[in-house]
């Protein structure tokens, strides 16, 4: 089972995905609405990986990559950012920031699960 803690200000997308990853099977998925409310969870949860939204109001994903690293039990949990930024040129500075990879807004459900499962076996 896969530990995987989801940040995205969007309901509705949190909700396919959601439903997306409950599909896929293999996923134990917690899900915050904002980088403020996933430093709270990540206090007594350490996930398998992150799945963040680049684009947040208060704190980016970045951002909240950036506090989670300050964390010792999150320094190396991979991360992946989903983001309706697809130029090459941005998905570059998200690798370089520490993501292990970036998925396109809006996401294919049917294969979101498989995608981030083939990425952790990377």
């Amino acid at each position: 089972m896969i530990k995987l803690l989801h940040v995205e200000d969007d309901a509705d997308i949190r909700e396919i995905a959601l439903m997306a990853l409950g599909l896929s099977g293999g996923f134990e998925v917690v899900q915050c609405g904002s980088g403020e409310e996933a430093l709270i969870k990540v206090q007594h949860m350490t996930p398998d990986v992150f799945l963040l939204d680049l684009m947040m109001p208060g704190m980016s994903g970045t951002q909240a990559l950036e506090a989670f690293r300050e964390m010792d039990h999150l320094v190396h949990v991979p991360a992946i950012f989903m983001t309706a930024r697809t130029r090459q040129s941005e998905q570059d500075a998200l690798r370089a920031a520490g993501a292990l990879a970036v998925i396109s807004k809006p996401f294919d459900p049917l294969v979101l699960g498989d995608t981030i499962k083939t990425t952790l076996r990377l």
